[in-house]
């Protein structure tokens, strides 16, 4: 069956190009996995006409905002506005129960402790480890991204599909495990003309095109410089709303 991959955020952290933060939510036959939820994806979803009650599990990269940020204002609009009773799971690196408990409180004092409507699972991933989530399996690789909790490259399978995104980072050889193979490989692509500490631009990327071996790449996560080269670029590029589909 295919699936399909709804980019819901494409925005870097300061929402440059007036776009939303990153999040990606991908469906199959056996279910709906949102990749990242940062601080704007609520509204993301709402925009887009998506059901968050829908989404079977979150899977967060790193722990910034820009990527992590949305989780307090998913879990409350889940219990408060969706009523949903059927369980979530929010899976992330080592910390990421705690970083959300600190989030939430931070957000909207006493809200980490109350007694949510439906049944919450936060799972920290082990790197290079293959894990569960829902329908789809999940391995995250490590990558050069300071977050305050090992940040992650995450390669993703689900209904027959390979899905590959980079998270935030620098060039590194663990990309290159992440994406062989994949049927699509999300790739960061902050700057266009230099290469910036601890993300990707776009040189960097299209020199080890061939190295990562998927069957497409798409970038997304772009900085000012690179929209203003939109037209021009030699590559796919990610827009908040688009849909593609992986038959």
């Amino acid at each position: 069956m295919a699936v399909q991959v709804w980019f819901l955020g494409t925005g870097d952290a300061f929402g440059s190009g007036g776009r939303f933060h990153t999040c990606i939510l991908l469906s199959g036959e056996a279910g709906q996995l949102l990749i990242d939820c940062g601080a704007s994806s609520t509204i993301a979803m709402h925009r887009f006409g998506v059901d968050p009650g829908a989404i079977d599990a979150i899977v967060l990269s790193h722990l910034h905002g820009d990527h992590f940020g949305g989780v307090p204002f998913f879990l409350l609009d889940a219990h408060f506005a969706g009523r949903r009773a059927r369980p979530l799971v929010v899976a992330g690196p080592p910390g990421t129960p705690a970083r959300i408990e600190q989030a939430m409180e931070a957000l909207f004092p006493g809200s980490s402790t109350m007694k949510l409507r439906y049944p919450l699972h936060l799972v920290e991933m082990s790197l290079e480890r293959p894990h569960r989530l829902g329908a789809a399996t999940v391995t995250p690789y490590p990558v050069q991204h300071p977050s305050g909790a090992p940040s992650s490259a995450l390669r993703i399978e689900c209904d027959g599909r390979t899905i590959a995104y980079s998270g935030d980072t620098e060039w590194t050889a663990t990309l290159i495990a992440a994406a062989r193979g994949a049927d699509l490989f999300i790739a960061e692509c902050n700057a266009y003309g230099r290469a910036i500490p601890f993300h990707m631009d776009l040189g960097t990327l299209l020199a080890h095109r061939d190295e990562l071996q998927a069957r497409r790449v798409i970038v997304t996560h772009m900085g000012p410089d690179v929209l203003a080269h939109l037209d021009s670029l030699p590559c796919e590029h990610a827009e908040d709303g688009q849909v593609v589909v992986l038959p």
